[in-house]
């Protein structure tokens, strides 16, 4: 099985889903996150302000990181390389990266299509 990870910048708790003004981006994570887990698959998380270790300890982020800075965060890694960055994937990139069915997480639903109306998909 593949292994994925994702390293977050600061947030103010592990999941970002702190506060009054909850990142709809940050909710589908959540929601996609927990689903994988659901199905057997685990996908690791780190966020920077809960767990700088992990970006120390992994060589791959901690280079990534000291050339690009923390601006480029969300990083995902899958198996050992960094395959996005700046953004979380979409629920059909998760399935094609873990190879998985897309009917897995299903179709993201687009803003203005009759969806969620939330900035860049569905919440």
């Amino acid at each position: 099985m593949k292994k994925m990870k994702i390293f977050e910048p600061a947030m103010c708790c592990p999941t970002g889903l702190c506060g009054v003004g909850v990142d709809p981006e940050l909710l589908r994570m959540s929601t996609v996150l927990e689903t994988l887990k659901k199905h057997g698959v685990i996908v690791d998380r780190f966020n920077l302000s809960s767990a700088p270790a992990e970006f120390i300890a992994d060589q791959t982020i901690n280079t990534y990181i000291n050339e690009k800075g923390t601006e480029g965060l969300p990083a995902v890694m899958l198996d050992g390389k960094i395959v996005i960055t700046g953004r979380y994937p979409a629920n059909e990139e998760f399935a094609k990266l873990l190879d998985l069915p897309e009917s897995v997480l299903g179709k993201q639903k687009k803003s203005g299509s009759g969806g969620c109306g939330c900035k860049g998909g569905c919440c």
